[in-house]
């Protein structure tokens, strides 16, 4: 079979899969992180790092098969990242799989709860962001850091910085900016949340986007946890805001009835700073052209910043 090209989309190839309640694993290979794992794509086993949003089978069920294959391939054990609250069960989860395979599956398992840093290395860190599932879930944002010489410094001579620095002087500040953001499963809600910020300045935005067009509600989606393509529509919208908003509730409840709430919302609306909107998780009952159209209908606003990922349909 034909390997498909990985998607490049601000200088960051993507690759992976990702159907709603059947598997999702999205991979970023330059930087060797996967966001959860489904049902463990070969590709992702290559990857050192692997953060998990929330413990629904589709998004961490080939767990164990991901750390016993880089053991069979004498792959150094990865470090994989998971929300604090899940950490005890799936430690419990090993366990169960060491007994019935009689191997080491050795890795390093990293609980991480909202609001905290995991540092990949000295240059890229992670932070996990609230999200809003049916479970406990969270996201993470990537955030790369540089260092540059400080203004006052500008100037000196090699020696003079190196003496400076061997004083023990700060030379350097650091500048740390959002490269890639994954939601994981959840409603739009995440977007009003305030902490959520840089999720929304991150260069490369992964969201989640479960249903499409009218045969499901936004209503069930909202109540199974999910984004309905309508409410990214409006989100992501950036004309008449305000006039969309009111004309939506009309036509469906996509946000609760109090204005105060969905003025709330659709002001957020402009704080969507990413370059680029990867959509995943779409619904297995929809076809890739089903996907295509429904992305492509978007408004000309967005043309060339929303991308949608249909391996695996």
């Amino acid at each position: 079979m034909e390997k498909k090209k990985a998607m490049q989309i601000e200088g960051y190839p993507i690759e992976g899969l990702s159907i709603g309640g059947h598997e999702t694993c999205i991979i970023f290979p330059s930087l060797r992180i996967a966001f959860d794992i489904g049902r463990c794509p070969h590709r992702a086993i290559s990857q050192d790092f692997l953060f998990i949003s929330h413990s629904h089978m589709d998004h961490i069920g080939g767990l164990p098969m991901y750390v016993a294959t880089r053991g069979l391939y004498k792959m150094k054990p990865p470090t994989i990242i998971v929300p604090k609250s899940i950490k005890e069960t799936v430690e419990s989860l090993f366990e169960v799989h060491r007994k019935l395979d009689s191997s080491e599956l050795k890795h390093n398992l990293v609980g991480l709860d909202i609001g905290e840093e995991f540092i990949i290395r000295k240059d890229l860190k992670v932070k996990a962001f609230k999200t809003y599932h049916v479970i406990q879930s969270q996201g993470y944002v990537v955030y790369s850091t540089k260092h540059k010489l400080k203004q006052e410094y500008i100037g000196l001579s090699g020696n003079e910085i190196k003496n400076l620095k061997a004083s023990g002087v700060e030379i350097t500040d650091s500048i740390t900016t959002p490269e890639v953001a994954f939601t994981g499963d959840t409603t739009a809600d995440f977007v009003v949340d305030e902490s959520n910020a840089d999720a929304l300045k991150a260069k490369v935005l992964v969201m989640e986007s479960t249903f499409l067009d009218d045969s499901v509600s936004v209503e069930h989606a909202r109540d199974y946890g999910h984004i309905h393509l309508s409410e990214v529509r409006i989100l992501l919208s950036l004309k008449s805001l305000v006039t969309l908003c009111l004309d939506a509730h009309k036509r469906f409840p996509i946000f609760p009835s109090h204005l105060t709430l969905k003025l709330q919302i659709v002001n957020h609306a402009e704080k969507f700073e990413n370059k680029a909107i990867l959509l995943i998780h779409f619904s297995a009952r929809y076809t890739v052209k089903e996907i295509e159209d429904a992305v492509s209908a978007l408004p000309p606003t967005l043309e060339g910043r929303v991308f949608a990922l249909t391996q695996g349909f």
